[in-house]
């Protein structure tokens, strides 16, 4: 992605240790909009009866950052995928609160054949590429700006890319044929010390997967190709109407994905730096040009860090903190919570694969992924990432029959190769799960203040 390099990385600072509160899509989007981890805004899964556009998410939805912008009289902007069932039972008829102008995803990620709420109104397209439709009306609402009174404005673009289906758009397609996924020191490895849901057969995965998880893998560069070229092209935009000077840019993701690491298909939901770890780059007014920052940070902080760009106040209520963007207090000590909670899902259990486990516990198992599943009701984990002088580590406790724990030194093993639980003093043990059951419990203000 050159044109974030160049555009936002070049004119800013990029956070080496940015992570998600959550593995996966909706949970981590609503982290991101409300600045709360998962137990406070009540988001646990994809599905509605996980609280994914459910009907408590829609007592959230009024104290999210868009929401409180709105109200201070910010013109508010939003195109792209919101949450995976939004709209899903209403074709996308409602505007969720505090957006001014709503161009919102009906359903989960799409590339073409794809039904966009304009403002309430759906409209169907099926030659259009998302990516680009995204870009048009953002340049629209940019230029629209320029002959407003100066208002202040948020903008928030959502491209799918590079969730799955990762469908490239048909100028990108083999741009990266000759490229494979990425063979790091996990990849295909026998995981015996991990927990069940990774030992699960085959370890590790046949062969004839391989050029599967090649295709993956260069789709997902291919898709972000067009991301890349939306970004240049906002840029652009924001400078000839002569708004970037005083716009704040911010570059992240919902969540990580693994593509063959630990004998695993492709998917997310796992509590490995592959699937929680998530780019995060910023440019803006102050901002240092071409600054790495190594502080620790999570996606419940950017609600509060907007809000304080604005020069608002961050609610008591949001968990997160405000991220230092100037450099100018490094962080000493800090904990994040992680968190999933696994689902059971019968229809992506295929009859074909005939485990001994309980079907109706399993997701996402397929022949085509040599019935390796990606999910189950028990593959529900919390962890601690943990962060202090000559301190890099990861402890995580399943929420299953074995109550199995998983720690990693990621200073000696960054590919989290050795799972070193036994070797853990008992005093530390005790303190990781003493700190995991607060954090777990913990709201608003208590959370930054148990994080240190």
């Amino acid at each position: 992605m050159k044109n974030v390099q160049r555009f936002i990385a070049d004119n800013g600072v990029v956070f080496t240790n940015s992570y998600a509160a959550s593995p996966i899509c909706c949970p981590s989007r609503s982290s991101i909009l409300t600045g709360k981890y998962i137990h406070n805004h009540g988001t646990y899964g994809n599905s509605v009866s996980a609280g994914c556009y459910g009907v408590h998410w829609k007592t959230q939805e009024n104290d999210t950052f868009a929401a409180i912008l709105h109200n201070a009289g910010y013109n508010t902007f939003y195109a792209g995928k919101y949450l995976n069932e939004y709209g899903t039972s209403s074709g996308g008829g409602e505007v969720p609160p505090g957006w001014a102008e709503w161009h919102g995803l009906v359903g989960n990620s799409r590339y073409y054949n794809y039904t966009v709420s304009n403002n309430g109104v759906p409209t169907y397209s099926r030659d259009l590429y998302l990516t680009d439709t995204i870009r048009s009306l953002s340049l629209s609402f940019i230029d629209k700006q320029s002959s407003a009174e100066r208002s202040n404005f948020l903008m928030v673009l959502a491209p799918p890319a590079p969730h799955a289906p990762f469908t490239p758009a048909d100028r990108h397609k083999g741009v990266y044929a000759n490229v494979s996924a990425l063979r790091s020191p996990s990849f295909n490895v026998k995981a015996d010390d991990k927990h069940w849901l990774i030992r699960m057969p085959p370890t590790p995965l046949p062969e004839a997967l391989m050029p599967e998880l090649d295709r993956v893998y260069r789709s997902r560069w291919e898709a972000l190709l067009a991301v890349d070229e939306m970004v240049a092209d906002v840029v652009n935009a924001l400078e000839v109407n002569n708004l970037l000077e005083d716009t704040y840019l911010v570059f992240t993701s919902d969540n990580g994905y693994h593509v063959g690491q630990f004998a695993q298909v492709y998917d997310k939901r796992q509590p490995y730096e592959t699937d929680i770890k998530v780019p995060l780059v910023i440019s803006g007014p102050g901002i240092p040009k071409n600054t790495i920052n190594a502080d620790p940070v999570i996606n419940i902080d950017l609600a509060p860090t907007i809000l304080s760009m604005a020069k608002l106040a961050p609610p008591k209520t949001m968990d997160g903190r405000v991220i230092d963007l100037y450099g100018q207090n490094k962080t000493k000590e800090r904990n994040m919570l992680i968190t999933y909670y696994g689902e059971g899902n019968t229809k992506t259990v295929d009859a074909n694969c005939t485990w001994k486990y309980d079907g109706k516990n399993l997701a996402e198992c397929y022949p085509d992924f040599s019935c390796k599943c990606q999910d189950a009701r028990n593959n529900t984990y919390g962890c601690l990432r943990h962060f202090a002088d000559n301190v890099d580590a990861k402890y995580c406790k399943f929420s299953d029959n074995e109550r199995f724990e998983e720690h990693y030194d990621l200073l000696s093993d960054p590919h989290e190769l050795t799972n070193t639980i036994d070797q853990l003093f008992p005093s530390v043990k005790m303190f990781y799960n003493n700190l995991l059951r607060a954090l777990l419990h913990c709201s608003g203000d208590g959370c930054d203040q148990l994080s240190t």
